[in-house]
């Protein structure tokens, strides 16, 4: 929720949900709870990264502390994010490999999730609003475009690894999205994702998918392009790489200070510069034995 202090203009607002990580002991002992989820993640990144923006998003009464004094401690603007109810949660396990194994999600105050009135003022009067596609906020997303709510607004959005999405309904949510983000798990020649180039290309929109140590897929209204990354030595875990590179390639996009709305200026002029920056920073995030630094959690 936003209150009336935080419903100012704002250049960029990020919505997603914040969910709690529970790290499962192999000892029995009660799990680590630590503040998760790909839209905090990448609210943790903007703050570091010196990006002013606001975030949009909603945990439970159960633990407000695990997500409160994280946003407090990296001075992440935000309104009345704690409501009535069980935060969004999700069990992770780290394999012998250092990669998670996660499994039951538990949607808590995400289900039926809307943006209040104040809120969607806040996104209708924002330059860019960056959103993470679960379900429902890509059905906010949806209701927002139909109404005409973002018009004039660049919005970008991350589509996960599709997970939540099938081609008909990445379609129907492209109407509202210029920027799309796809980090896809499998082959570069899936016709899936060939499907998603087509659909974006057909809508007159950008799409930036990721395939890991493989590469980066860079699509626009003229063309795709091919961008290879330089493979690294995984000595963490793969977990925060996505979030990494997002958030480095929008704040390098909208780095002249004003975050223009006009994406096909931004793009033209600062397309390979936010490559770089999300290359590097999502080789920096093998290093982290979880999806942010050991020192983000306090």
């Amino acid at each position: 929720m936003i209150d009336a202090v935080t419903a100012r203009p704002a250049d960029i607002v990020l919505v997603g949900p914040a969910s709690i990580d529970r790290y499962l002991r192999a000892d029995g002992a009660p799990p680590d709870l630590l503040p998760g989820g790909g839209a905090l993640n990448m609210a943790y990144h903007w703050s570091r990264a010196g990006l002013p923006f606001t975030f949009v998003t909603r945990v439970g009464d159960d633990h407000p502390g695990v997500f409160t004094e994280f946003l407090d401690r990296h001075a992440i603007v935000h309104g009345d994010v704690v409501v009535p109810g069980t935060s969004a949660s999700i069990d992770i396990v780290m394999r012998d490999d250092r990669q998670p194994w996660m499994d039951n999600f538990v949607e808590g105050v995400w289900s039926g999730f809307e943006l209040d009135a104040a809120e969607v003022a806040l996104v209708s009067s924002a330059r860019c609003v960056h959103a993470v596609m679960v379900d429902v906020v890509m059905a906010e997303v949806e209701r927002l475009g139909a109404a005409g709510t973002s018009d004039g607004v660049a919005v970008s959005a991350d589509f996960l690894s599709f997970r939540h999405v099938d081609l008909g309904r990445f379609s129907r949510t492209m109407s509202a999205v210029d920027l799309a983000f796809v980090g896809w798990p499998g082959a570069v020649d899936d016709p899936t994702v060939r499907g998603i180039v087509g659909r974006a290309r057909d809508a007159g929109r950008r799409a930036v998918l990721t395939f890991g140590s493989q590469g980066v897929l860079v699509v626009d209204p003229d063309g795709e392009r091919w961008v290879p990354v330089d493979a690294v030595e995984v000595t963490g875990t793969t977990v925060g790489c996505g979030d990494a590179f997002i958030a480095a390639f929008l704040a390098t996009l909208w780095s002249d200070g004003s975050a223009s709305p006009d994406l096909a200026t931004a793009w033209a002029d600062r397309l390979d510069a936010a490559l770089d920056a999300a290359r590097a920073a999502g080789a920096l995030a093998t290093t982290w034995l979880g999806p942010l630094p050991a020192d983000a959690y306090g």
